[in-house]
């Protein structure tokens, strides 16, 4: 018999007897499942590659200025940094609910997106639930070119057209308005039109683009459910109605939810763009006064606490509305 065989045997006997105890130290799992992690990364290194500029992008754009927001808390003096200068609490924030401004910045931010939201939310899926019915063909490629091609238009040349087609003395409109005997209308120097200028040039140029998501959707409609529908008799409403429309319901929920998330950070560009002396009480919104304040006026900790204020409110919109669908259906972010 070997040495090794004799030395297994005494130690077998020893575990039997109770003189020695067995090894049972547990092996962790840690190192393992890492090893696993890196070895599936390093596999699909491709992909990674190609999500690493989104990443950065966030990283660099969005988490690290985070570090600046420290500026909202104190009487921040670009000469004395953002260490150097002096702690002073809330007293920004304090000084921003007491002025007289709040509530007109507040109402115009909250009575703008409510109207953009109201208007245009249900636009696009009315739109997609009427091309989807249309046979695909010339007219239904050139009706979806026609309502796409706005999106690309940037925000300058979107807020020039705005202005020469609303001018009261060579834009169409107006000319268009006298040819029915009417008067000119002022649009972009009477407050009481800013808001409809605004919400219905979106609407106009960000439909055909929000009908793509819902087109999408449709197109997983299992065709099945429409000829059993259409066997029991169905017509075409209801089906749409009762097929289509529940269809759509997840995703109108999560674009609902990415809406009121970014639901006090209206349009910055195109209102500033849009906006003069004449339309200032109705345009003047918290990404406005944020501008001026911040880069205009000098006032960086002022601004500061100001955007801090609106993020914070979108924020916990986000958190609240995400809870109530997560709790009212089984869609939500998280």
């Amino acid at each position: 018999m070997s040495t090794s065989s004799s030395i297994a045997k005494q130690q077998e006997t020893e575990v039997r007897n109770g003189s020695t105890k067995p090894n049972l130290k547990p092996v962790n799992p840690k190192p393992q499942l890492r090893q696993k992690k890196i070895k599936k990364i390093l596999q699909n290194w491709q992909l990674y590659l190609f999500v690493l500029p989104s990443f950065l992008y966030f990283i660099i754009f969005h988490y690290i200025p985070m570090y600046g927001l420290q500026i909202a808390f104190k009487d921040f003096i670009p000469a004395l940094g953002i260490w150097g200068s002096e702690w002073v609490g809330f007293e920004h924030f304090i000084r921003f609910f007491e002025s007289y401004y709040f509530w007109d910045l507040l109402k115009n931010t909250l009575v703008i997106n409510l109207y953009e939201l109201v208007v245009g939310f249900p636009l696009p899926i009315i739109l997609a639930l009427l091309l989807n019915e249309v046979k695909d063909g010339i007219y239904k490629r050139s009706v979806q070119t026609v309502t796409y091609a706005p999106h690309f238009i940037s925000v300058v040349v979107m807020a020039g057209m705005i202005i020469a087609f609303l001018s009261p003395a060579t834009g169409i409109i107006n000319h268009f308005i006298e040819f029915l005997g009417f008067e000119p209308i002022r649009f972009l120097a009477d407050p009481d039109w800013f808001k409809s200028v605004f919400v219905l040039s979106g609407v106009w140029q960000n439909t055909g683009w929000g009908t793509i998501i819902y087109l999408a959707a449709l197109a997983g409609v299992d065709m099945q459910q429409h000829e059993a529908a259409i066997v029991d008799g169905a017509t075409r409403l209801q089906r749409i109605w009762y097929i289509n429309i529940p269809a759509l319901v997840p995703t109108m929920i999560i674009l609902l939810i990415l809406n009121i998330g970014n639901f006090l950070a209206v349009g910055f560009e195109k209102i500033l763009l849009l906006q003069n002396p004449l339309n200032l009480e109705s345009s003047n919104v918290i990404a406005t006064f944020v501008y001026t304040s911040g880069l205009l006026e000098a006032q960086y900790s002022f601004a500061a606490a100001v955007g801090l204020f609106n993020a914070v409110i979108n924020a916990a919109l986000l958190i609240a509305v995400n809870q109530i669908a997560k709790k009212r259906s089984e869609t939500s972010l998280w």
